[in-house]
């Protein structure tokens, strides 16, 4: 525990970043409301971010409740819970084979990769953490119902299994693992008439009750079931969300999930050129590439069942294999084609096998236990020092994006996250660069078109902006972006005075999203240069609600106030103090938007 916060110390300094931050924290008004009955009852509902993870929506809220936007508690927050997960992972696999130094070399090498800096580091990845947290609780206290089956012991880790479930989907090859561990290391069925024995790597752990394959099997069919209707929520979720792409023939999928699989291998030896996003590789993967990929995995396989009497050569590395299936691409959610954070439970299979490959190996050749653990030292420091360094890389957005394009090509993703931080800094042009280098990379996307329009605009070319807002909705799928598009082409339209067609661009764009905030504003708008006070408080009052700032508070203050609402209006000129950094510029923005 102490060495992994010592490690990932560092992060507590970060900021948080464009990539799904705002959606998941500093913009989403539901997590900012804090723990409020209304957020529990969102959480349970909600599928936005093309996800149902009501835990994780609730940590988020909690959260803020504590540290409001302060990122360091944020950050800090999900150093503790993987500092947690670490030291759950040791118990459960000292508890299960008597071990105590090789379950420690498991857990240090887990707890200072690199290769979970994404999942750490990323405030919007605490479901990572929260599904890894319950899945290594539920190993437990599987543990403790083999020792005793019972339906209370069942229920227990039944439930830390729903949570898992509830944090992140990915967590539903949980009832696969149960079957490893009663494999190896639990030891719970053995060929009719055979005396369980010791096998290799593991110390004289008391056994639980015997039992047979078939009754193992049938206990896990509840656990199954709850994993076929994870599984199904997550399509709808997904669907709904605009998630699910078929843009890649099932044929470039499974290329791409065969040269995923030894790629994560790769990553967990070498952890090297780590990135926020990679790219799918859509036809650019080379034959020779995933032939190799397919040989080495092919003969891994065979020499893991080949060497049956060391059980947890096969158990490592079948839960490698097993708890990647639902990440691996086969079904493609997004645009990656693979990414850091999915490793983070797959990777524990890796690291079991090697390390008790590698102390088996030095018991058969003799070599001094002394030796041992000075190459795990070694590894355990040479891993921290990357893992300081990619921390460094998620300090900020510019940051994070700088860096991945540095080390990935073909980027397109990095180039558009990139160009919106140059935006807010106010570097049009630089940003405008980026989005056209991503819509020549890929001239499917919709954002590179979305954000080439807000260039556009911001220099003066409206016919331009235009044009871009049309292409980005023709190529768009995800609802949110959809609105984003329609809003903006309500906006171009109001401030040239037609407002027939901003109110259609609005109110098609509250279809879609009713929360938009800038829809909101813009009906709003017109309804007040219209001289209707009342639909204009009624929209202003609505964007409060769905996003409250500064500006919102101001023009429903001004709206109240011209109504002859005067004790209202000053309530909401007090919270509209309360929320500025600087007033002047509030009020600048306010008057430029009247003005339109």
């Amino acid at each position: 525990m102490l060495l992994t916060l010592a490690v990932y110390n560092p992060a507590a300094s970060n900021d948080f970043v464009n990539f799904d931050d705002p959606a998941y924290l500093t913009g989403n008004q539901h997590v900012r409301a804090g723990l409020t009955l209304d957020t529990l009852k969102w959480a349970f509902r909600s599928t936005e971010q093309a996800n149902w993870h009501p835990v994780t929506w609730l940590s988020h809220a909690f959260d803020y409740q504590l540290f409001h936007l302060k990122p360091a508690g944020h950050h800090y927050v999900s150093v503790l819970l993987h500092g947690l997960v670490v030291v759950l992972l040791f118990l459960f696999l000292e508890g299960a084979t008597g071990l105590a130094w090789r379950s420690a070399a498991v857990a240090a090498l887990f707890g200072v990769h690199p290769i979970n800096v994404q999942s750490v580091a990323w405030a919007s990845e605490r479901k990572n953490i929260l599904c890894m947290l319950f899945f290594v609780l539920a190993l437990l206290a599987y543990r403790w119902y083999a020792q005793n089956p019972n339906v209370k012991r069942y229920g227990l880790f039944g439930l830390l299994f729903v949570l898992g479930l509830m944090s992140k989907p990915m967590v539903i090859t949980l009832p696969f693992v149960l079957l490893l561990m009663d494999y190896w290391p639990l030891r719970r069925a053995w060929p009719a008439g055979a005396a369980p024995d010791i096998p290799e790597g593991q110390a004289r752990t008391p056994a639980p009750p015997q039992t047979t394959w078939t009754r193992l099997v049938v206990e896990k069919l509840p656990l199954l079931a709850l994993s076929a209707a994870s599984a199904a929520i997550t399509m709808v979720a997904q669907k709904a969300g605009g998630a699910m792409h078929n843009l890649y023939p099932l044929w470039e999928r499974l290329l791409n999930a065969i040269f995923s699989y030894w790629w994560y291998v790769e990553k967990t030896i070498w952890p090297s050129r780590l990135a926020a996003f990679y790219p799918h590789p859509e036809h650019s993967l080379p034959t020779w590439q995933v032939a190799i990929s397919a040989l080495l995995l092919l003969s891994i396989t065979a020499t893991v069942l080949t060497l049956r009497e060391k059980r947890y050569l096969a158990v490592g590395w079948f839960w490698y294999l097993g708890t990647m299936v639902p990440v691996i691409g086969l079904v493609q959610v997004g645009e990656q084609g693979m990414a850091d954070r999915y490793a983070y439970i797959p990777m524990v299979g890796l690291l079991i096998a090697a390390i008790w490959g590698i102390a088996d190996w030095a018991r058969a050749w003799r070599i001094p236990s002394i030796y041992l653990a000075l190459a795990a030292s070694i590894a355990v420091a040479g891993l921290s020092v990357a893992t300081h360094t990619q921390l460094g890389y998620w300090k900020n957005t510019k940051a994070l994006w700088s860096h991945t394009l540095a080390v990935t090509e073909r980027n397109f993703v990095a180039h558009d996250s990139l160009g919106a931080e140059l935006i807010n800094e106010g570097k049009i042009q630089e940003a405008a660069a980026h989005f056209q280098a991503a819509a020549a990379i890929n001239p499917r996307d919709a954002f590179s078109q979305l954000d080439l329009g807000v260039c556009e605009k911001l220099q003066g070319d409206i016919k331009g902006a235009i044009g871009r807002y049309e292409t980005a909705l023709s190529l768009a799928t995800d609802p949110s972006l959809r609105a984003t598009a329609l809003g903006n082409l309500g906006s171009i339209y109001r401030a040239s005075g037609d407002y027939a067609r901003a109110r259609e661009n609005y109110e098609s764009a509250l279809r879609l999203l009713p929360d938009n905030k800038f829809a909101l504003i813009g009906l709003g708008l017109i309804a007040q240069k219209n001289v209707d006070l009342a639909h204009a408080i009624d929209y202003y009052s609505q964007a409060v609600k769905a996003e409250p700032s500064a500006a919102e508070y101001l023009l429903l203050a001004q709206a109240l106030e011209k109504a002859g609402r005067t004790r209202e209006a000053q309530a909401a000129y007090a919270e509209a103090q309360k929320m500025s950094s600087s007033w002047n510029a509030t009020e600048q923005a306010v008057n430029h938007l009247l003005q339109e």
